[in-house]
């Protein structure tokens, strides 16, 4: 079986929309896999959403091409739970969820608080934009 296809079935498998590369790094060497995934992302079965994440597509109904699985909120949400990084809204989805204001908030930003993160997600023109508060509430658990 050629190595697209391996890959084809692994990712038709799994229920989630983010495809991480290092999760089908057990598929074959880094060259091929990298070939394999730049073909898949030509015939726009996959969309790369940076480095070394890809996202699923599904057939839009309404335009009859194939756009991505799930809305950008959602794919950058999957991508940083997947990267186990912790993150919160920004400050400005914050406030207007608070009712403070009644400005709707139309860049994707997420606060991550202390830490430094450099990786670009992005989805066409959509980019994901960071901030740090340095200290950010953290919900107290209970045992």
């Amino acid at each position: 079986m050629k190595l697209e296809d391996r890959v084809l079935r692994s990712i038709a498998r799994r229920h989630s929309v983010v495809i991480l590369r290092s999760e089908l790094a057990a598929l074959g060497s880094p060259a091929q896999l990298s070939r394999v995934l730049s073909s898949l992302v030509k015939t726009k079965r996959l969309v790369r959403i940076g480095v070394g994440i890809y996202a699923k597509t599904r057939l839009n109904k309404f335009t009859r091409e194939l756009a991505p699985a799930a809305t950008f909120e959602e794919i950058a949400a999957e991508v940083f739970r997947k990267l186990k990084i912790d993150v919160a809204h920004g400050k400005l989805a914050r406030e207007y969820n608070a009712d403070k204001t009644t400005q709707v908030p139309m860049l994707a930003i997420v606060d991550t608080g202390r830490r430094r993160i450099k990786r670009r997600i992005s989805l066409g023109t959509r980019i994901i934009t960071y901030e740090r508060s340095g200290t950010r509430q953290r919900e107290e658990r209970q045992p």
